[in-house]
């Protein structure tokens, strides 16, 4: 996962892919390297760390040739190392891929071509395919690349290169982006525009299930069971600014698109119709029926995203769950030991106050379990056991898939503790896992169907300078967490409140006009949210209501309705939270912010 970079043409390729990688760098990366067939040989050069160690490799011994691929490389399976840096090859070494996502089913796969005498030098789910290749090949890169794809499962792009045709490049997408661009006697390939707008800005633009044969007499699309495909080449008008961002304004709103492909790739592999399998956790049945309680600890959006969790395992599993700011957590003595179970969120798997809690936890006896988005982070090689979240780098400070992909990790875990502590049964689960199945497409939904109202709405937010967030049950966390992102990017105070508070104090702020944003989508609570919203009304606030898509009683009492798709009640934060981010992010701007990097903020925070 992050950027692929392919060339074909009549120039030096080794530098074309580097510069291409470089462009690259804003997706985030732990390794790079390239594959360059320099006549004789497909010569390939790996390196750990920054493109400038590669580059400098290269420049030492470039190898020669005007085909070739590269990749820089996010972890997902294994470490960051030479080993597991991208390209792979088969055992042979004629056959090399690159390649994002992931191939859920690989193990198997890997299972078997080792039986067959296949060996592997990587922990990686990617170097299956260039042993497939090598299975499959019979003169033809083309029909092999086909009966690779109808082999694997999961979301990935990839591109394949042989040395048995050294004037080909066959690139596949399923879930993971992937552009064809064509020059003046050259061709490209890459995950995104900015790789190849130095050398043209006409590319094709693949969809899932496409392929393209590249050669040098041209590009041909297809589908992967192989009917061409007739497409229209997009011309981009963007500045290489604008480019890195994928045609957006900011890397926050760009990242709020990327939420449905994001939660996508997260339950790749960890559900089917029945169950769901986290294969990556090493926790035993038995073990996981002796835990009496449960300890979530984090900072900021990661611990709006545990108190998620606290409702939807308590609710599902009916274990205590206690949520903790992880700053707070190591100074107050604790009281876990080996029958608690704790679970330490952070996106960048560095910050300081949730390393030193998951330490104290381990120091007291407890299983530490770690939900984190960067695999080979401090926090991952220290917990016990790690369950990524596999979004991808998040360029914006402001969290938002990295949000809704931890929320998931919650409701995937509560499942999961659910079916075998025996809390749920077959029914239950499978409805819960058709309904978690459906949220990509939900959070879709809504971001094509809310935008353009929500901006019209941030036009008169921005004249406020206070904001309210009330909600009830699982909908006052998520009200938690919109009131936190409309604070740290457009500078507007705002609090969020149980709605049933109100009364205790917080009527006395609620004016003529005051904002106050009422999440109204959970069902048990819905009559005695409605006389909350009530409550402010009375007062002349301006009440922008989230709810559940049908809901005809809630426009009697708000001025403005953002509808969410219906779902099961404790799964509607994950799309709760989306025109709340939407609506943070138009009112930053509007505001003239820094929305991708907020005053006096840092995306990892790594000291106390």
């Amino acid at each position: 996962m992050c950027g692929i970079v392919g060339y074909l043409g009549n120039k030096e390729a080794a530098q074309i892919l580097v510069e291409g990688l470089k462009k690259l760098e804003y997706r985030g990366y732990d390794s790079a390297g390239i594959a360059v067939y320099n006549g004789e040989e497909i010569q390939v050069v790996r390196k750990v760390g920054k493109l400038g160690e590669l580059a400098q490799e290269i420049e030492s011994k470039p190898p020669k040739g005007i085909v070739g691929i590269g990749h820089t490389r996010w972890a997902t399976h294994g470490k960051p190392s030479t080993e597991n840096a991208h390209p792979h090859c088969d055992c042979t070494g004629k056959f090399v891929v690159v390649h994002n996502g992931i191939i859920e089913n690989y193990l198997s796969l890997k299972e078997k071509l080792i039986a067959e005498g296949h060996r592997f030098s990587s922990d990686t789910d990617t170097e299956v395919l260039a042993h497939l290749l090598e299975k499959f090949y019979d003169g033809n890169l083309v029909e092999a690349v086909k009966k690779v794809v109808a082999m694997i499962e999961g979301a990935y792009a990839f591109v394949a290169f042989t040395e048995h045709e050294p004037d080909r490049l066959v690139a596949v997408r399923e879930d993971s982006p992937l552009i064809v661009g064509l020059g003046d006697g050259e061709y490209f390939v890459a995950s995104d525009i900015p790789a190849l707008l130095k050398h043209t800005n006409r590319v094709y633009i693949l969809d899932d299930g496409e392929m393209a044969d590249l050669t040098r007499d041209g590009v041909k699309l297809m589908t992967v069971t192989g009917e061409p495909i007739d497409k229209e080449v997009f011309t981009v008008d963007w500045d290489p600014e604008m480019a890195e961002k994928g045609g957006y304004e900011h890397f926050m709103l760009k990242e709020i698109h990327e939420q449905p492909e994001a939660l996508r790739r997260f339950l790749v592999g960890r559900l089917n119709d029945e169950s769901v399998h986290l294969e990556e956790l090493n926790l035993n049945p038995e073990e996981i029926k002796s835990y009496s309680r449960i300890f979530i600890v984090a900072c900021g959006t990661a611990y709006h995203s545990g108190l998620v969790g606290k409702y939807v395992i308590e609710k599902l599993v009916r274990i205590p769950v206690e949520v903790d700011i992880a700053s707070e957590f190591r100074y107050r003595q604790p009281l876990i030991d080996e029958s608690t179970l704790v679970i330490v969120v952070s996106q960048s798997g560095e910050t300081a106050d949730t390393l030193a809690a998951l330490r104290e936890a381990q120091g007291r006896g407890a299983k530490v379990v770690a939900i984190t988005n960067v695999v080979g982070s401090t926090i991952a090689r220290e917990a016990d056991e790690v369950m990524y979240l596999r979004v991808g780098p998040e360029i914006a400070v402001a969290s938002t898939k990295a949000y809704t992909a931890m929320v998931m990790a919650f409701y995937l875990f509560a499942l999961y503790l659910g079916q075998i502590r025996g809390t749920l049964d077959t029914e239950e689960i499978q409805k819960a896992i058709a309904a978690l199945k459906q949220i990509p497409e939900q959070v879709k939904w809504i971001i094509e169907n809310t935008e353009s109202e929500i901006q019209k709405l941030a036009e008169q937010f921005t004249k406020h300078e206070n904001a309210f967030f009330i909600g009830r049950s699982v909908d006052y966390t998520v009200s938690m967490e919109g009131s936190l992102k409309l604070k740290e990017i457009s500078y507007i105070h705002a609090e969020a409140y149980a709605a049933g508070e109100l009364k205790h104090g917080t009527l006395a702020l609620i004016t003529n006009g005051v904002p106050v944003i009422a999440l109204v989508t959970q069902e048990s609570v819905y009559e005695k949210m409605l006389s909350n919203v009530q409550e402010v009304r009375a007062r002349e606030a301006w009440v922008i209501a989230v709810a559940l898509e049908g809901d005809e009683e809630i426009k009697k009492s708000a001025e403005n309705v953002l509808y969410i798709p219906q779902t099961m009640e404790l799964f509607t934060s994950v799309l709760a939270i989306i025109p709340l981010q939407l609506l943070a992010y138009y009112v930053a701007r509007l505001r003239g912010c820094d929305v991708d990097q907020p005053r006096n903020l840092a995306k990892s925070v790594t000291v106390e």
